[in-house]
């Protein structure tokens, strides 16, 4: 195992890069998603460090031309609160994710993802906007997910999947949420060194197939209909369960 974690083989990076791609489908349609496919798979053949330096690089540089259009799509009013509970409670992520028992945590991570998409599955609806006080606190519970175990989607995607915005206002709020709360996730890692010259070797082949595989996903993202969009959503909310789940991690890791 070493040795897969030391060198990077033509048919590892191969691999990597077919990951990556349909990540970053997936990303450029629904607007979140990419970590929840990319991370599970590539730390079980490559350091969990490197993977999330790579990801966080690649998903903060590559999705930049998202990042422009979706500014002036999202709602501000509920996209800022959400942002700020995220940047303060990652860090309550992190000290529990330090000083609490894993297992027990992250059964209570799969037990609030599963209940989030039972919740949307029900059909409920919050007929309004979030006000500023949901979006900070479900911004809050995403950032303890992340900072724990980087599941941090599905509170905000529940969120508004449950508001009576359109899928084009869902998906520009998600990305400007994920690029302005990765910002802090991003100083922390530098302080960490976790920007190795591994994670620069990577760069080389995952931000072209990165940038590829965005660039295709929005192209669907076009020709989706509503339906199609909420369909999708849930299932990345079920995956983000299912890789979650300690029970699995022979499968997943």
């Amino acid at each position: 195992m070493d040795e897969i974690f030391t060198s990077y083989t033509p048919d590892l990076l191969a691999f990597l890069a077919l990951v990556l791609f349909v990540a970053g489908c997936v990303r450029g349609f629904a607007g979140f998603g990419a970590g929840m496919i990319f991370i599970p798979v590539a730390t079980s053949v490559i350091l969990p460090a490197t993977a999330a330096a790579t990801f966080l690089f690649i998903d903060s540089i590559v999705t930049l031309p998202l990042l422009i259009r979706a500014v002036r799509q999202c709602v501000w009013s509920t996209v800022l609160p959400a942002v700020f509970g995220a940047v303060i409670f990652v860090h309550l992520g992190a000290w529990l994710l330090a000083n609490t028992d894993i297992l027990v945590l992250r059964w209570t991570i799969f037990a609030i993802v599963t209940g989030l998409l039972l919740l949307l599955i029900s059909g409920w609806r919050y007929q309004k906007q979030p006000n500023s006080a949901i979006s900070f606190a479900t911004g809050g519970v995403s950032g303890i997910l992340g900072g724990i175990s980087q599941v941090s989607a599905p509170p905000v995607v529940a969120m508004w999947l449950s508001s009576s915005s359109d899928p084009q206002t869902i998906r520009a709020n998600l990305i400007v949420f994920f690029s302005l709360a990765s910002v802090g996730t991003f100083f922390a890692y530098m302080l960490h060194g976790f920007f190795t010259i591994k994670v620069l070797h990577l760069l080389v082949v995952a931000v072209p197939v990165y940038a590829l595989a965005i660039f295709t996903g929005t192209r669907g993202f076009k020709w989706a209909n509503p339906s199609l969009y909420r369909k999708v959503a849930y299932g990345l909310i079920a995956l983000a369960a299912l890789t979650s789940m300690p029970a699995l991690d022979e499968l997943f890791r």
